[in-house]
């Protein structure tokens, strides 16, 4: 299994074809993990997506693939590992990160796309713990497991 010590992910950069394409292909069942990982947080650990509490699933999930604004890719020997960070217009400065898996491509020359998580995390601080999974612009895309 590929980790930040075994696949070296590329600088931030703009979207190129290769990763819309992964990425429109996977829209559907991202919305849908969204949704699933907030209600299940909500159960838990509301704080998680406490900035985006007031939003209906359909406000939060209001997003295209030209909300995708930078990705940063991994190559491993049996497929590239891209991470997303795509923008959720209804929020105010909202943003997910998103790990997306593209194998495939050989004899066939057939791709597939595999949705590996959405992020959400712990934050840990000197005298408390913060938990989200909404992110803001500045928050840099790092490699993630969930």
């Amino acid at each position: 299994m590929a980790s930040a010590e075994t696949c070296a992910l590329s600088d931030a950069h703009s979207p190129k074809e290769g990763s819309i394409a992964a990425f429109e292909a996977l829209l559907p069942e991202i919305k849908t993990s969204l949704i699933h990982l907030r209600h299940q947080h909500d159960k838990h650990e509301p704080e998680y997506f406490i900035t985006v509490k007031d939003f209906s699933d359909a406000e939060l999930t209001h997003f295209t693939v030209s909300d995708l604004e930078s990705v940063r890719v991994g190559k491993t020997n049996y497929g590239l590992h891209i991470f997303g960070k795509i923008r959720l217009p209804r929020t105010n400065g909202g943003y997910i990160h998103v790990r997306v898996f593209v194998g495939g491509g050989g004899e066939a020359g057939e791709k597939t796309f595999k949705l590996h998580g959405i992020y959400s995390g712990e934050i840990e601080g000197p005298t408390e713990r913060r938990y989200r999974a909404i992110l803001g612009k500045r928050d840099e895309l790092e490699w993630f497991n969930e």
